[in-house]
C-alpha cells in the first residue's frame, strides 16, 4: 500500500512500502502537475485538502459559466452609443438577472456570446443594415464590457446601480411587522459594507449582545459606495491643466455631497429601525425593571442599615438608661445609707445629750443655788449644741464614772473650752468686719477723711435720693449730688464721685447697720414732728431698703392699674376718683389721691434736679 501525505515544510515526501521482509523509508519528489500543485500549496501555506477545495470551486465556476443563460435585452438595438453612460451595462451583456454577483469569467463569457451574435460583420453578412463608425449599437456592447471588465469602473457603476432600491421604510410602515419590513432593507444595503460578515437583523428571540452588536455595526457603518460614475464633467476632455484641475475640484465636491446624503440615508434607516425595534423596547423595560429592582434593593438595604443603626442607638440608649438607673440606684442607696447613718448618729447624739442632761440633773446641776443652777443649765445646753458625738460620749463616761466633784470639774473644764472657742470665733468675726469696713473706706473716692463728714441726716438723704432717682435716670449721680446739696443741712457740697463712693460703701454694709440708720432717722423725725410720718411710697431701688412703716406699699401691678385709670378717666369726668378707686382693687379713694400727689411731687423734683444739673453744666462751659 502506498501513502502520499502532504509535506508542509520540506519538499520531499516519504513513501512507506509494505514488503514481505521489512518496511523501508525512501524519499519521493512530486513531478508534473503534482509538482505544480505542491508549489501552490507551499506558497499559500495550504494543505492538500484546501487545494482540492479550490480546484472544486474553480470547476464549479466553470460549470456555472457553462450553465449561464443570458437574457436578451429587448432595447439593445435602440440604444444610442453616445448616451452609453445612462445604459444598464449588465442588461446590455445579458446579465441583468445576475448583476453585481456576476464573476469576471461570466462577464467575459457573456461578452463573447454577444460579440458572436451582434458583431457588425456577422450582421452585415446576414443582410442587416449597419451604421457606420461608432454609431452602431454594437458600440454599447463594447462599452459595457469595458466598464464591467475593469474592477475600478465596475465598482463605480455598481455604486449607482439603477435597479438598487434606496428607499427607507418609515416608522408607521414597520409598526406591526418590523422584521418583515426592515430585514430585506438591511440585507440589500449590506452590499455596500467594506467589512465582511455583516450581522443579521435577527428575530424577537435575539440576545441583547446580538442586537447591540447589530446596531453598533450599522451606526458605525463603513460604506465603499462612491459616486464617481455620476461625474458630469470628464477631465480627459479638458483643454488645459487648469481646466482639468477645475473639473476635478467640481467632481470631488459633488461626490462628497452625494456621499454625505448616502450616509444620512443609512443613518435614517438605522434610527427608524432602532426606534421601532420591539426588542429595544423590551430591553429598555427589562433595564428599567432591573434598575427599579436595584433601587428597591438599595432602599431596602438602606432601610435595614437605618433600622440596624436605630436598634443600635436604642440599645445604647437602653444601656445608658440602665447604667444611669443603676448609678441613681447606687446614689439612692448611698443616700439612704448616709441618711440611716445620720439618723443613727442623730439619735446617738440626742441620746448622749439627754444622758448629759440627766446626769447633770441627777447631781442637781452641781449647785444648791437657784441662779447657779440656771446658769449651769444654760452652759449644759451650750455643750449639747456645740459638742460632737465623741466628745459627748467621753464626757458622759466621765460623769458616770466620777464622783460629784470630779464630774463637776470635768464639766466646768469642758464649758471653759467651749466658751474659749466661742470667744475666738467672735473675735475673728469682728476682725473680718473691721477689715471689710477698712476696705470699703479705701475703695471710696473721697478717702477716709471725707467719710467722716457724712452725718446720719446725710446718709438718710442719700438713701432717699437714690430711691427717688432710680437706675435709668439721665445723669443720675449728678442729679443725686445736686439734690443732696440743695436739701442737706450740713452745708457740705457733694460731688457725683463722692456720692458714688458712699453709695458703694453703704451697699457693702451689713443689713442690720442699714436698719439702724433708718431707725435713727425715723426716731429723729418723730421727735421733730411729734406724729408718725407716712412712709415714702417711692418705689425702692434694688440697692437700699426704705424705712419700715405700717403703710402697705404700692405694687407694680397696682401702679399700672392706677396709671391706666388716670388715662381712662380724665379731669372733667364726674366722680373721677371714685371710678379710679374702683379700677384699682384693694385701694380706697384716699389712697389713690395721695399716691397721685406723691407721683406729681416726685416728677417735679426730678425735673427740678435735672434742670439744675443742665444749668450747672452750661455755666461751666
Amino acid at each position: 500500500m502506498l501513502l502520499l501525505p502532504s509535506a508542509a515544510d520540506g519538499q520531499g515526501t516519504t513513501v512507506a512500502r509494505a514488503l514481505t521482509s521489512a518496511s523501508a523509508l525512501c524519499p519521493v519528489e512530486p513531478v508534473g502537475r503534482w509538482f505544480e500543485a505542491f508549489v501552490k500549496r507551499r506558497n499559500r501555506n495550504a494543505s492538500a485538502s484546501f487545494q482540492e477545495l479550490e480546484d472544486k470551486k474553480e470547476l464549479s465556476e466553470e460549470s456555472e459559466d457553462e450553465e449561464l443563460q443570458l437574457e436578451e435585452f429587448p432595447m439593445l438595438k435602440t440604444l444610442d452609443p453616445k448616451d452609453w453612460k445612462n445604459q444598464d451595462h449588465y442588461a446590455v451583456l445579458g446579465l441583468g438577472h445576475v448583476r453585481y454577483k456576476a464573476t469576471q469569467r461570466q462577464i467575459k463569457a457573456a461578452h463573447k456570446a454577444m460579440v458572436l451574435k451582434h458583431h457588425p460583420d456577422k450582421r452585415k453578412a446576414a443582410g442587416e443594415p449597419i451604421k457606420e463608425g461608432d454609431n452602431d449599437y454594437f458600440t454599447c456592447i463594447t462599452k459595457a464590457y469595458e466598464m464591467l471588465s475593469d474592477p475600478v469602473k465596475r465598482r463605480a457603476f455598481n455604486s449607482v446601480d439603477p435597479t438598487f432600491d434606496n428607499s427607507v421604510p418609515s416608522k408607521s410602515e414597520a409598526k406591526d411587522n418590523f422584521f418583515e419590513v426592515f430585514s430585506p432593507v438591511f440585507e440589500r444595503n449590506s452590499r455596500w459594507s467594506n467589512k465582511k460578515n455583516v450581522p443579521k437583523l435577527g428575530d424577537m428571540n435575539s440576545s441583547f449582545e446580538d442586537v447591540d452588536a447589530f446596531y453598533s455595526f450599522w451606526y458605525n457603518f463603513d460604506s465603499w459606495r462612491e459616486f464617481s460614475y455620476l461625474d458630469e464633467e470628464e477631465k480627459e476632455k479638458a483643454e488645459c491643466r487648469d481646466e482639468r484641475k477645475w473639473i476635478e475640484k467640481q467632481n470631488r465636491a459633488t461626490r462628497a455631497q452625494r456621499k454625505k446624503e448616502e450616509m444620512n440615508r443609512i443613518r435614517t434607516l438605522v434610527d427608524n429601525a432602532y426606534s421601532c425595534d420591539p426588542r429595544i423596547k423590551k430591553f429598555k423595560e427589562e433595564e428599567k425593571a432591573k434598575k427599579e429592582a436595584e433601587k428597591k434593593a438599595k432602599a431596602e438595604a438602606k432601610r435595614k442599615e437605618q433600622e440596624a443603626k436605630e436598634k443600635q442607638r436604642q440599645a445604647e440608649l437602653e444601656a445608658a438608661r440602665l447604667a444611669k438607673e443603676k448609678e441613681e440606684e447606687e446614689v439612692r442607696q448611698q443616700a439612704l445609707l448616709a441618711k440611716k447613718e445620720k439618723d443613727i448618729q442623730k439619735k446617738a447624739i440626742k441620746k448622749e445629750r439627754q444622758k448629759l442632761r440627766n446626769s447633770c440633773k441627777t447631781w442637781n446641776h452641781f449647785s444648791d443655788n437657784e441662779a447657779e443652777r440656771v446658769k449651769m443649765m444654760e452652759e449644759v445646753e451650750k455643750l449639747c449644741d456645740r459638742l460632737e458625738l465623741a466628745s459627748l460620749q467621753c464626757l458622759n463616761e466621765t460623769l458616770t464614772s466620777a464622783t460629784k466633784e470630779g464630774g463637776k470639774a470635768a464639766l466646768e473644764k469642758q464649758i471653759e473650752e467651749i466658751n474659749e472657742q466661742i470667744r475666738k470665733e467672735k473675735e475673728e468675726a469682728e476682725a473680718r468686719m473691721r477689715q471689710a469696713s477698712k476696705n470699703a473706706e479705701k475703695s471710696t473716692g473721697g478717702g477716709g477723711s471725707s467719710s467722716k463728714n457724712w452725718s446720719e441726716d446725710d446718709l438718710q438723704l442719700l438713701i432717699k435720693a437714690v430711691n427717688l432717682f432710680p437706675a435709668g435716670t439721665n445723669s443720675r449721680w449728678e442729679v443725686i449730688a445736686n439734690y443732696m446739696n440743695i436739701h442737706s443741712s450740713s452745708g457740705v457740697k457733694r460731688t457725683a464721685k463722692d456720692v458714688i463712693g458712699k453709695a458703694k460703701s453703704l451697699q457693702k454694709l451689713d443689713p442690720h447697720q442699714k436698719d439702724d440708720i433708718n431707725r435713727k432717722a425715723f426716731d429723729k423725725f418723730r421727735k421733730e414732728h411729734g406724729v408718725v410720718p407716712q412712709a415714702d411710697n417711692a418705689t425702692p431701688s434694688e440697692r437700699f431698703e426704705g424705712p419700715c412703716t405700717d403703710f402697705t406699699p404700692w405694687t407694680t401691678e397696682e401702679q399700672k392699674l392706677l396709671e391706666q385709670a388716670l388715662k381712662t378717666y380724665p379731669v372733667n369726668t364726674p366722680e373721677r376718683w371714685e371710678k379710679i378707686a374702683e379700677a384699682v382693687p384693694g385701694r380706697t379713694k384716699k389712697d389713690c389721691m395721695k399716691r397721685y400727689k406723691e407721683l406729681v411731687e416726685m416728677v417735679k423734683a426730678k425735673k427740678a434736679a435735672q434742670e439744675q444739673v443742665l444749668n450747672a453744666s452750661r455755666a461751666r462751659k
